[in-house]
């Protein structure tokens, strides 16, 4: 469910306008002053704020600017302030968007459902962080595969599969779990699957050595298993000495 800090020190506006979004489907926490919001905004983390500027205690702008110093959550001001130096001061405190009073409220939660696909789309956009393993490198932004200062080359299939089972090595990854990472929600037959797999561990195989295995579990899925480093024994002292004479 998502969850909606509503900040508003008018009662009558913040009962109406909480019960418009709880009919909407959405979680409402209530504040009505400034120092209480940031409180339930830190205990709660909310998906999205809609905030008032004329708050009582703190006034939104601090609550704004206080919440940016921490995080990105998306915030929704609404305000009966019309002054363009306060509305050009919300943005570049890092509002996210900006609704007069009086407003209708199929605008508000048009515009509130229009920042939450935003910061959804940006978080799926977020990129994978590079993943290092025993000499092995993955960089997803670049689809750059290094082992051992070797370049592997994989095609982007390639590179996702390896990815999503590297990042969970030793564990067995399901089949249906690889199909949607690799393919989303076209997915992808057993055979294709089968064949970038056999590919993908003949690529591994460099000069000799390899960073891991890749086992099938049947009717389960596939687990990477990475390569044991190899133990250099140390000679005894008595073993050390025999070996000078």
């Amino acid at each position: 469910m998502i969850k909606i800090l509503l900040v508003e020190d008018d009662p009558d506006i913040l009962d109406l306008t909480a019960y418009v979004l709880r009919r909407e489907r959405f979680v409402v926490i209530e504040a009505t002053d400034g120092a209480q919001a940031l409180r339930r905004w830190k205990a709660d983390r909310p998906d999205l704020v809609i905030m008032d500027l004329g708050l009582p205690a703190m006034d939104g702008f601090e609550v704004l600017r206080r919440i940016r110093e921490e995080d990105q959550t998306p915030i929704l001001v609404i305000t009966g302030r019309k002054d363009a130096h306060d509305i050009l001061r919300c943005f570049n405190l890092g509002t996210d968007d900006f609704v007069a009073k009086p407003f209708e409220h199929r605008e508000l939660i048009a515009r509130a459902r229009a920042i939450l696909r935003r910061a959804q789309v940006a978080q799926a956009e977020a990129p994978e962080p590079t993943v290092q393993l025993d000499g092995l490198t993955l960089d997803p932004v670049a689809y750059e595969v290094n082992w051992r200062n070797e370049s592997v080359r994989l095609t982007p299939t390639e590179f996702r599969i390896l990815y999503l089972l590297v990042t969970n090595a030793g564990h067995v990854v399901p089949a249906s779990r690889l199909y949607t990472y690799v393919w989303g929600s076209e997915g992808a037959d057993a055979n294709a699957l089968r064949s970038h797999m056999s590919h993908l561990r003949r690529k591994l195989e460099i000069g000799g050595s390899t960073p891991g295995t890749i086992s099938s579990i049947p009717a389960v899925g596939y687990v990477f298993r990475r390569t044991p480093t190899p133990v250099t024994e140390v000679a005894t002292p008595q073993e050390a000495a025999g070996s000078a004479a």
